[in-house]
């Protein structure tokens, strides 16, 4: 496994994250714990979880299932860089009571404790805002995370779906206020059929010392060879590349992308992966395996060098927007 500092901190992690949003309401909490034991024993060693994962009535359930593999064995929380998440409303039936949910000071206090709990462990490595709380001042913010990291609490903070704008209000009202180094990271979505992220997200981030962490780096498997295992009688499309794969104009590109990494002999998922290692700014991106087949898979990308005729390929298959702000003029 590789490793590189997330972002301007001294944080060495991985660069593959395990994402556990599966955990629970896809993989059942045996094979969760097999798939951890082999991230582990692969050299990764930052976990990404929320504490809405779960879903529905099993809000919570996900960080719980890591909560019980932390407590097998004192390794396992020591060598875990644990990065999960605050925001969502955690109440069973979506209807949340006054200030269980976004991110008032309140809240982050009573989200924070619940999910240490959950997850049986005294400290979080990267506490994450799991999206932006138009109705709280970053002042506030910042205060009650000041008060987390007194406590011993959280460590670093992030964001997640965060614009560029709030990244730079929310470092410089930290900065102004002093006691916090801010954000450290951004985790985005970002892919390479979806780069809208590399107009402001990213050059914020950059800007301001964030590790860029993307989430949905196969774009809900519409970049995983959607198309062969649909011919082959494999998993078929849903969701998000269901629907790409609907407009003949899309389902061309990927059927392009396909047949470029076909020539090559390579994977498309492994591909889709090892370029978002090859991008500036990336700390690494989330892979959210529900077998170990599946992370044996995104392994590899981590040794799969792509060679410059093949990323200049896939920029002509995916083009990006451009640098910015060249892209929002002209």
């Amino acid at each position: 496994m590789k490793y590189t500092q997330l972002g301007r901190t001294g944080l060495k992690v991985s660069r593959l994250v395990l994402g556990t949003m599966n955990f629970g309401p896809q993989t059942d909490e045996a094979d969760s714990h097999a798939i951890m034991d082999a991230a582990l024993d692969a050299g990764i060693n930052f976990f990404d979880t929320a504490n809405v994962y779960g879903w529905g009535e099993n809000k919570g359930r996900t960080e719980e299932i890591i909560g019980n593999w932390f407590a097998k064995s004192p390794d396992h929380r020591d060598k875990t860089v644990l990065a999960t998440k605050v925001y969502g409303n955690m109440a069973v039936d979506g209807d949340a009571w006054p200030n269980h949910d976004k991110l008032s000071a309140v809240n982050i206090r009573r989200a924070v404790d619940a999910s240490l709990k959950r997850l049986q462990t005294d400290y979080i490595d990267v506490y994450q805002f799991h999206h932006v709380d138009r109705a709280t001042p970053f002042e506030e913010i910042w205060q009650a995370i000041d008060t987390l990291i007194q406590q011993g609490k959280i460590l670093y903070v992030g964001s997640s779906n965060f614009p560029g704008y709030k990244i730079a209000q929310a470092n410089e009202i930290a900065a102004r206020r002093g006691g916090t180094i801010g954000l450290v990271s951004e985790q985005c979505l970002y892919n390479l059929a979806e780069r809208r992220a590399e107009m402001e997200v990213i050059p914020a981030a950059q800007e301001y010392g964030l590790g860029v962490i993307p989430w949905s780096p196969l774009q809900g498997g519409l970049l995983g060879g959607v198309i062969k295992k649909e011919i082959s009688g494999g998993r078929r499309a849903s969701g998000r590349a269901a629907d790409t794969l609907a407009n003949p104009a899309s389902r061309a590109q990927i059927q392009a992308y396909e047949d470029l990494l076909d020539k090559h002999g390579i994977e498309p998922g492994e591909a889709a992966l090892a370029w978002l290692l090859t991008r500036p700014g990336v700390t690494g991106p989330i892979v959210g395996p529900r077998t170990a087949e599946q992370l044996d898979s995104a392994l590899r990308a981590v040794e799969l060098e792509l060679s410059e005729e093949i990323l200049t390929s896939l920029d002509e298959i995916f083009p990006g927007p451009g640098p910015s702000p060249e892209a929002f003029a002209w």
